[in-house]
């Protein structure tokens, strides 16, 4: 077996408060590649967490795992500190939306929302009256005599999303649950969902490997590459101050630059030489010494064209080789360090006689706002 798996533990039990704790859980399907490394993720009550990652990152075998329908290779899963490791996944008393929505298709939308109750030996009384507040509180009243066939995607999974609430769990897991939907739907269900998640105070694990989604949705986001989370933080946290080049790359959009440190202050900016040649300072986030390789990040939104000297700790020349008007904002392709796919965004509102294709321009930004981190 990978020795990995055999490394010794770094905690024995849950935090206190939390809904779900992951205590060096680890996951493997062969006893040699690790899907899941030595993952220590503490989820407090009421929280909406998402797990982001690209595929083959480990975030859905994580829910999985939790849900129960995945063993854990090694470790222990906690749901509010009782082991659940060997409890089948009908009895962790959870709820659960899928892509595909799971409903039923030869019941009515109110036998579907009554089915997890009559399970649960509810009352008759009891379902009838649960079922008519979920209905409401999805904004579908007048839908219970219908079958999931005669509603449209977004009405069902507003239906999936109530059925997995109905039953009142402590948790609720949700899998690329918007993934089927269209764009403008897929942004409507995001607030819904969210409103929903508000109101109720459930406890919400979400996986999509959607990053405009876990921006919107999330209290925090656990951003996973194999196997591993590579930062836990909230939304604007995880955007403004990504901690390693992986994250950096992988939320938003983010020019990146090559270049090697020539000297870091006491206050931890960096002076980095550019492929190019160029000259960048740029906040030392997760660089090595002096003489060692680092990639500069840089948000495209956080660039000035023909900023004034004093305004930027950094100046470059570029050229301006692609216009791309977008409504709310103007979207420019530049050639910039001997690169030329440089990205500047710029508000609506900018000069347009600055930001002309074919314009030779002066570009800036201040250190605090691109980030050294590692090659």
């Amino acid at each position: 077996m990978n020795s990995a798996l055999q490394e010794s533990a770094t905690r024995n039990t849950p935090a206190r408060n939390t809904a779900v704790s992951f205590v060096n859980v680890q996951k493997t399907y062969d006893d040699e590649t690790l899907v899941v490394r030595n993952l220590n993720l503490d989820i407090p009550e009421g929280e909406f967490l998402t797990m982001l990652g690209p595929s083959g990152s480990g975030k859905t075998t994580t829910l999985m795992m939790l849900a129960g329908f995945e063993p854990a290779s090694h470790g222990e899963i906690y749901l509010k500190s009782r082991p659940i490791n060997r409890v089948p996944p009908h009895r962790r008393g959870i709820g659960m939306v899928f892509q595909n929505y799971a409903l039923f298709p030869h019941m009515t939308v109110n036998e579907n929302l009554a089915f997890p109750l009559q399970v649960r030996g509810i009352s008759k009384s009891e379902i009838e009256d649960r079922v008519k507040k979920m209905l409401a509180m999805v904004e579908l009243p007048d839908m219970g005599g219908r079958r999931p066939g005669q509603l449209s995607g977004g009405q069902q999974q507003r239906i999936a999303v109530a059925r997995a609430l109905v039953f009142q769990p402590d948790l609720v897991l949700m899998d690329e649950p918007l993934g089927a939907l269209d764009k403008q739907l897929r942004e409507q269900m995001q607030y819904e969902i969210k409103r929903i998640h508000e109101r109720l105070g459930v406890t919400v694990v979400y996986v999509t490997h959607d990053q405009s989604e876990a921006l919107t949705m999330s209290n925090r986001i656990a951003v996973f590459n194999d196997g591993v989370v590579q930062q836990l933080a909230t939304p604007d946290d995880l955007y403004e101050r990504p901690i390693n080049s992986f994250v950096a790359q992988f939320i938003g959009e983010n020019n990146k630059l090559m270049g090697t440190v020539v000297a870091i202050t006491a206050d931890k900016i960096a002076t980095v030489r550019l492929e190019s040649g160029d000259m960048v300072n740029a906040l030392a986030v997760n660089v090595g010494a002096k003489g060692q390789p680092t990639l500069l990040s840089v948000r495209p939104e956080r660039i000035e064209i023909n900023p004034a000297a004093g305004d930027v700790d950094t100046m470059l020349d570029g050229h301006i080789v692609e216009v791309v008007y977008l409504g709310d904002h103007i979207r420019l392709r530049l050639q910039v360090a001997g690169r030329d796919d440089f990205i500047v965004k710029l508000p609506n509102k900018a000069n347009g006689a600055m930001t002309a294709q074919g314009l030779d321009v002066r570009l800036g930004w201040k250190a605090a706002d691109c980030r050294a981190l590692d090659r």
